[in-house]
């Protein structure tokens, strides 16, 4: 065990606290093989007290029905609280989680608080009550459309972006009225652990809760117990299809952000100097840990050879590290398991006939789990490497002839997360990219995201959004109240005395 690592607790019910049997597990700093942090391993017992405090906060206490100005004041104090505590966060991302103290303290980190603190302001701007035109038929009436928080909510969170992801679901979810309980991924448990001791000192009891069971036993509680009105979960696509499946049997109301496979689209008249850095960037930000990242790119072939040898250079004078140097471009994988993986897809794409550009070995440094960034070229599209998920630092070339098969191609898949498109002519490009079935897609740039537009995905990458106005439509129950102003024409005509029409 790592000297600093630290023993930390969950949130159940305004307390902090170990699991109910005692047990603990250790999460790794996979940069190093060491043990980052220790964590409760929490039991069926210990998820279903947490539903059941945020089914108690929400029915029973005045967090769904006070005035909004008071819990928009509560909330924005919890945000304010995770600021203070940045630095925190921050170590933790990097040791916990693999990110780069470059991608920690620049992006993913400081993110996390800047969307959380757009979710508010885009619900600050939205009316709880919505009036309708009068009508006179079937009855004089007057109408309005009112607004509520759908409940208890299971906000499930990936590894790859522990703390953003969870925030992108924690402040909606609060900020609308609604009750949690956030499960983040046992392999990156710490930054939603610290969450809970922000949660602690500022958000009444039960609001927020964090349980992190190791297994899928307890962690499946989450979705098919009847107390939580709604998931939301982030992570593969074979893991939405079964906590579907488990949410069915109540019809709780789901948010599903999954896999991807997006096509970065080099046009014929694409800037190569500006194209290739943003190819990169699409397929390794932390080291292909993306959902959105962009795995395929797709060339014109008469730019297919001088693409590919700058793409080589550029990849090759990468820095491989520890994720604590700031001086890493790129850092580990998540997990030895995850080096696995990409080991098995780096096998798949030689057997089924790709050429490896670069790459395609594992590195060692220290005890962590690197790889080296990965192109494969002369691909097609039917590929394994070309169709399912790797989640690692893997990019597969893919030449085309048309700009119309290039569509087709970027196309030809069971996803329809993101996508990119480069180009100097920006008119031609939006073309290109309003004919790609994808939630999200960058012109000459990728992997930025907008608090203020929404995200997900087309296909199965998904149900639902998170970000934008849309992700507070996810937490919130539209009812309409309908007010008789002639109760004497309703009641004669349910009593038949009068037709309408």
């Amino acid at each position: 065990m790592a000297e600093n690592a630290r023993e930390l607790r969950m949130l159940i019910d305004g307390e902090l606290t170990g699991a109910a049997d005692g047990r603990t597990y250790e999460s790794i700093n996979p940069s190093t093989g060491e043990v980052s942090c220790v964590v409760p391993d929490a039991g069926t017992e210990d998820v279903e007290r947490a539903l059941a405090a945020a089914r108690k906060a929400f029915d029973t206490s005045d967090w769904a029905t006070q005035g909004r100005e008071s819990r928009v004041r509560t909330v924005k104090a919890f945000v304010e609280g995770i600021t203070a505590r940045l630095p925190e966060f921050i170590e933790y991302e990097v040791a916990d989680a693999g990110h780069t103290s470059r991608l920690a303290n620049l992006f993913t980190v400081p993110l996390a608080v800047e969307h959380s603190r757009q979710a508010i302001e885009l619900y600050e701007q939205r009316r709880d009550v919505e009036p309708l035109p009068q009508i006179t038929t079937p009855a004089l009436s007057a109408n309005y459309v009112r607004r509520e928080p759908v409940g208890v909510c299971s906000l499930i969170s990936p590894f790859n972006f522990p703390i953003l992801i969870a925030m992108w679901k924690v402040a909606p979810a609060l900020v609308t009225g609604c009750t949690a309980v956030l499960k983040p991924s046992p392999l990156t448990p710490a930054t939603a652990l610290l969450l809970g001791e922000v949660a602690a000192e500022l958000l009444p009891p039960g609001v927020l809760n964090v349980v992190t069971p190791s297994g899928i036993g307890p962690a499946e509680v989450l979705t098919t117990s009847p107390l939580p009105d709604k998931v939301s979960f982030t992570g593969s696509t074979d893991t939405g299809r079964r906590i579907m499946r488990g949410a069915a049997d109540t019809l709780k109301d789901l948010t599903l952000e999954l896999g991807g496979k997006g096509p970065a689209i080099f046009l014929d008249d694409v800037d190569l100097e500006a194209a290739v850095p943003g190819a990169l960037f699409g397929f390794l930000m932390h080291q292909g840990q993306a959902c959105e990242s962009t795995t395929r790119l797709l060339v014109p072939r008469r730019r297919y050879d001088e693409t590919l040898e700058a793409l080589k250079a550029a990849t090759e004078a990468l820095v491989v590290g520890p994720a604590d140097d700031f001086g890493s471009d790129l850092g580990p994988l998540i997990s030895a398991g995850q080096l696995d993986r990409v080991q098995r897809y780096v096998k798949l794409g030689l057997d089924q006939g790709a050429r490896l550009l670069t790459g395609g070995e594992p590195i060692e440094i220290g005890g962590g789990f690197f790889h080296q960034p990965t192109i494969f070229a002369d691909a097609t599209n039917d590929m394994t490497i070309a169709q399912e998920e790797i989640f690692g630092p893997v990019l597969t070339v893919i030449p085309y002839d048309t700009e119309g098969e290039a569509v087709a191609i970027a196309n030809d898949t069971v996803f329809g997360l993101s996508a990119s498109v480069w180009s100097r002519d920006v008119p031609r490009a939006a073309g290109v990219a309003h004919r790609v079935r994808a939630g999200t897609v960058w012109i000459n740039d990728v992997h930025l995201l907008n608090g203020y537009a929404p995200f997900g995905g087309y296909k199965q990458s998904g149900v639902g959004r998170e970000l934008g106005p849309q992700v507070l439509d996810a937490y919130l129950e539209t009812k309409h109240v309908h007010v008789d102003l002639s109760p004497s024409l309703a009641q004669k005509y349910w009593y038949g005395t009068i037709g309408l029409g």
